[in-house]
Formats: structure tokens, C-alpha cells, sequence
């Protein structure tokens, strides 16, 4: 996957803050983490804290970097 400025965007593990599920997730949402474990047990689905493999950062049109939803893990 490329972004607007023509570099790859890599898929990673993260903790995403979401209180709605949704596709597209401001940077400031996401907490990249270092493996599927480390994001699945970081993970606090009570406090909208959800497991995901996302892809990004990327800039949007808006100028606002932004990962996108892959999967959720839980």
C-alpha cells in the first residue's frame, strides 16, 4: 500500500483507542506495538482499548496522518 507522498505504508500491531469501530484511525488513536502478544495483552476492551493490525501512518489530503484498520484482534 502506498501513501499520498509515494512511500509504503507498513502493516503493524497496535492498541487502538476507538469508542467506535472505525476504518479510519487518527494517529494520535494508535499505539504501535512491537508484536501481536504485546498488543493483544495491552489490549482494555472495557476502556475502548481494542487489539488491531493496522496499516500507516499516512498522510491524508487534510495533511493529518492517519492509520488504516487491517483486522481487529479482539
Amino acid at each position: 500500500m502506498m501513501d499520498r507522498a509515494g512511500e509504503v505504508v507498513k502493516e503493524r500491531f497496535a492498541v487502538v483507542y476507538a469508542p467506535k469501530k472505525k476504518k479510519r484511525l487518527s494517529a494520535n488513536c494508535v499505539e504501535v506495538m512491537e508484536s501481536e502478544q504485546a498488543a493483544r495483552a495491552a489490549s482494555l476492551p472495557q476502556r475502548h482499548r481494542h487489539a488491531a493490525v493496522v496499516a500507516g501512518p499516512s498522510t491524508s489530503s487534510e495533511s493529518q496522518q492517519l492509520y488504516y484498520l487491517v483486522r481487529w484482534l479482539d
